[in-house]
Formats: structure tokens, sequence, C-alpha cells
């Protein structure tokens, strides 16, 4: 009876420990975190570990200023989010994003990026 317990508790705890999991995180995204690139990429895409829900998820871009440089609503496939950048020159650009899983959790992180030399 101790062994049927002892099973059913470990049972209890991994299948526990799978379901708070259960985020869209950042898995990687390209320009990589913390990369640097010799020229600016006219596109971020973002791929997170869960399937997002496109109405409630977003990413925002800011350039070497700190002004803005995404270009509208990014596109949503599944897991990946898409958006288009403007060439904002040289320097450290900013990534923040904000995603809504298909489970109904919320996750938000941001990362850098450099364009050029540092």
């Amino acid at each position: 009876m101790r062994t049927f317990i002892a099973v059913l508790a470990l049972l209890s705890l991994a299948f526990g420990a799978t379901g708070a999991q259960a985020h869209a995180f950042l898995d990687h995204a390209s320009p990589l975190v913390g990369s640097t690139v010799p020229t600016a990429p006219s596109e971020l895409t973002l791929w997170f570990t869960q399937n997002l829900e496109p109405a409630f998820s977003n990413v925002q871009v800011t350039g070497p200023s700190g002004a803005r440089i995404d270009q509208g609503k990014p596109q949503i496939s599944g897991n990946t989010m898409r958006v288009g950048i403007k060439a904002a020159g040289p320097g450290a650009y900013h990534v923040h994003w904000h995603a809504l899983s298909v489970d109904t959790h919320t996750t938000q992180g941001s990362y850098a990026f450099h364009v050029g030399g540092r």
C-alpha cells in the first residue's frame, strides 16, 4: 500500500509540474537574443513554446533612438510571431513582447540585439 501511495504522489508531482509549464515562453528569436548582426533586419521573428492567441499577443520594437520601428500588427501563426521593422541604423534595438497562449496564460519579456559593431 505504501508503494502505491508513493507512486501516486510521484505521478501527481510530475503532472503538476507539467501543468505549471503551460505558458507561451519565448523559445528563440531572429535576430537572436543578445546577438550582433551586420545590417538591420527587415523582419523580426519570435518562436514560442505554445501556440498564441493572435488577438491578444503583440510585440514592440524600438531602434537606437528609442523610437518605435515595428510596422503594424504582428502576423501570428501557431507559435510564431512576425513583424516588419524599419531600419534605424547601427546601435541597440529593443524588443518587448506580450503573449497570450491558447490556454489563456499570459507571459511577457524583452531583450535586445545590436546592429553593426558595439
